[in-house]
């Protein structure tokens, strides 16, 4: 059976320090086949529209986030997990491009302005997928900005399966759940489809933007269970304090 990881929105330098060491640890414990990202690895908040014009715009900081994103993600994957890696493109990571698109289009085709480059992937061995593409058998991977968001866990990602005609799993709403629906005719299963979204892996403290702090969001990511054409998605939830349970084993360090 081929087990796949599928890791959610990190948003560095606002990722949760203890929870992704801890899924980072566990990864190199559990060497799945496979391990995907949702996206939104790093933030950009730099060339946002929230800070065009605003001292955030003008830091000049934004390479010290790149430099992250090798340092707290891709060379602690690499260093316990050898197998492939896979990232899909998002929102967040769009960012430099719509920038580029935006203020300074006769730089539009530099490669060294291209997130793959930024963010050095060739040097950790991960590919970059800049549309959705398929994970397992009659399951897509998208970022989850392709279509109307719900309020509801795994909504976001249903009304993508109902939409595309298949399975689908992604981030972006931060939110960790499943939802599903199996017809059937004459009591024989016809079709069965799942939406599948894997929370997040950010720190509630830094999303300043929020009201109050308050957000339906949850910590988590999510594992594919794939056994010939028969694909089984179980959400992790990752605790408060920084553990989550994989197949009846506690992993992560409170600490």
């Amino acid at each position: 059976m081929k087990r796949i990881v599928v890791l959610s929105d990190m948003q560095i330098p606002y990722h949760d320090k203890r929870a992704l060491r801890n899924v980072l640890d566990f990864i190199g414990q559990y060497q799945p086949d496979e391990v995907h990202s949702v996206g939104d690895e790093v933030d950009f908040p730099q060339i946002s529209r929230w800070n065009r014009g605003m001292e955030g715009e003008y830091r000049g900081d934004l390479q010290s986030h790149c430099d992250a994103f090798g340092r707290v993600f891709g060379k602690p994957l690499r260093s316990v997990y050898g197998g492939p890696v896979d990232v899909e493109r998002s929102n967040h990571m769009d960012r430099p491009l719509t920038y580029v698109r935006n203020r300074a289009p006769g730089l539009m085709g530099l490669k060294a302005l291209e997130v793959p480059t930024l963010l050095d992937f060739a040097k950790y061995g991960i590919d970059y997928h800049e549309e959705p593409y398929e994970i397992a058998p009659g399951w897509l991977i998208a970022h989850g900005d392709e279509g109307a968001s719900s309020r509801i866990p795994g909504g976001t990602a249903m009304a993508l399966a109902r939409k595309w005609g298949y399975s689908v799993v992604c981030g972006h709403t931060h939110k960790l759940g499943i939802q599903h629906e199996h017809m059937a005719v004459n009591s024989k299963l016809t079709r069965e489809r799942f939406g599948f979204e894997v929370g997040n892996l950010m720190d509630l403290k830094s999303a300043h933007y929020l009201k109050a702090g308050h957000a339906n969001w949850q910590q988590g990511f999510g594992i594919l269970y794939v056994e010939k054409n028969r694909v089984t998605p179980s959400p992790v939830f990752i605790r408060p304090n920084g553990t989550f349970v994989v197949e009846g084993k506690t992993y992560g360090q409170k600490a």
